[in-house]
């Protein structure tokens, strides 16, 4: 009998178990690959993925495997520097190997204590008041308290869930790939200036070591259901820019649609959705890991919650309250994005005006506060502006902020030393440090960092700590 069972060990199934495993969670986490990824493909994080990597002590590690590049520039491909005021200690992103990321966060899981079954897929579930069976493709069945669905765009748990997943099908396809260039950078760099006057979704960019990532349109090459091939992209890359670049010797080649959709529920009953089977957009702007990862941190310590018993009522229905509004806000922005990738005259156009307004610092910060996810403001109710955003890494007397949070507790940070956070002791920390770099008294954080409270009265402070932390302990 395990407390909660993941179908699906990618980012978001592999950080959901580790999340979990702070609260000394039972997890399985079944896997229907029997081998990780092989193909190098790169991936970025983004500064509020960061930010949680930061939190659980695992930037350092990830930082080694990565390569920075400025967080400028991601809205619709649309060349504008890093804005001003991003207020983040990791204002920046973090290209990484997706097999690299998937390999160190399921080490982090392992580390943790959680079990990962290789070669299991999920093939039917039925749930009850106490529990989900779930049947393994082997025929196995297993018990679990709770089953979450991390298994992907044509997530098995969300088909069998009967959940809707509304949206627009794929209209127009894309080639992305990874391969080595042999034409000098120089020549590169200008003809892909040249053919952005006309084509958006077109680039060559570079990795290091004469490796390119290379995104053309798949108009009129092979069959959409076939993997493409080096040649389809040799043809596309002839088509467009003259030349095919001398490329060569591939080490991962995609095809990628717009289809744009999203789960009407994230969890029915013991059963819950989390990252691409919760919702999947176009790649443009880079969300998509970074969204499940978060997803992963929101659900995780809820989740904990209702096994250990002290959550509030309706803490686990903050999930869908919090996260679907997320998710829909990213599936409009790369709608947005991908209009803007258009060659028709009136969306060259919008393009246009967006590219003047974002020279206002201004709107060019919100668009990458959108894109990097360090813009959300959760409704936690009336209060400052602070109230239901994140709080960035301040200073305190003990170092950083962040690292005070590697246990996934929540944390009292009290300024005036006069709180207390005595009953929920064995659920929240407290920190009375007077000299904390805030311009309010005092903070109450959740676990995922996000302020829920504000203020100075103790009773105040009380009625938060039971909104999110249940009743007190005796």
């Amino acid at each position: 009998m395990f407390d909660v069972i993941i179908a699906g060990c990618g980012p978001t199934g592999a950080m959901l178990a580790a999340e979990l495993r702070l609260h000394d969670v039972r997890v399985l986490v079944l896997e229907k690959e029997t081998e990780p990824v092989s193909f190098v493909r790169i991936v970025g994080l983004h500064i509020r993925s960061l930010e949680l990597m930061a939190m659980r002590g695992l930037l350092e590690r990830i930082l080694e495997h990565g390569r920075q590049r400025p967080a400028g520039g991601f809205f619709a491909a649309i060349n504008k520097p890093v804005p001003a005021g991003l207020d983040s200690a990791h204002a920046y992103l973090l290209g990484i190997p997706q097999p690299v990321i998937v390999r160190l966060l399921e080490e982090h899981a392992i580390d943790l204590g959680a079990q990962v079954r290789r070669g299991c897929a999920v093939a039917g579930f039925k749930q009850d008041d106490e529990g989900v069976t779930v049947e393994l493709s082997d025929g196995e069945q297993v018990r679990a308290r709770y089953l979450v669905g991390c298994d992907g765009a044509r997530s098995t748990v969300r088909k069998l869930l009967g959940v809707g997943f509304p949206g627009e099908p794929s209209r127009t396809d894309t080639l992305m790939g990874e391969m080595h260039v042999d034409v000098p950078p120089k020549e590169i760099a200008a003809k892909v200036k040249e053919i952005n006057e006309t084509y958006k979704q077109f680039w060559l960019r570079p990795f290091g070591e004469g490796v390119y990532s290379v995104v053309v349109p798949a108009a009129g090459v092979s069959d959409r259901t076939e993997p493409p091939t080096l040649e389809d992209f040799k043809q596309q890359l002839r088509a467009i820019a003259g030349t095919d670049f001398g490329v060569h010797s591939p080490r991962w080649l995609s095809r990628f649609g717009d289809a744009t959709r999203l789960a009407e529920r994230y969890r029915v009953g013991r059963v819950l959705l989390a990252g691409d089977a919760a919702h999947i957009h176009p790649p443009t702007g880079g969300q998509g890991l970074n969204l499940g990862v978060q997803d992963a941190f929101n659900l995780g310590w809820k989740l904990a919650a209702q096994i250990r018993g002290w959550a509030p009522e309706t803490l686990l229905d903050t999930y869908h309250a919090e996260r679907h509004p997320v998710a829909a806000d990213v599936l409009d922005n790369t709608r947005a994005q991908m209009a803007l990738h258009s060659t028709e005259p009136g969306p060259q156009a919008v393009r246009r005006l967006l590219t003047e307004l974002m020279d206002f610092n201004e709107v060019n910060r919100h668009l990458i506060e959108k894109i990097t996810a360090i813009g959300i403001r959760y409704d936690f109710g009336e209060g400052p502006d602070l109230l239901g955003r994140r709080l960035r890494d301040i200073e305190v007397k003990q170092g950083h902020l962040y690292d005070l949070l590697r246990r996934g507790r929540g944390l009292l940070l009290d300024r005036t030393e006069r709180l207390t956070a005595d009953g929920w002791s064995d659920r929240v920390d407290h920190l009375a440090d007077p000299t904390a770099a805030l311009d309010v008294p005092c903070v109450l954080l959740r676990p995922d960092g996000y302020v829920a409270w504000i203020g100075d009265d103790q009773q105040s402070l009380n009625d938060q700590l039971s909104r999110w932390f249940g009743k007190p302990s005796d």
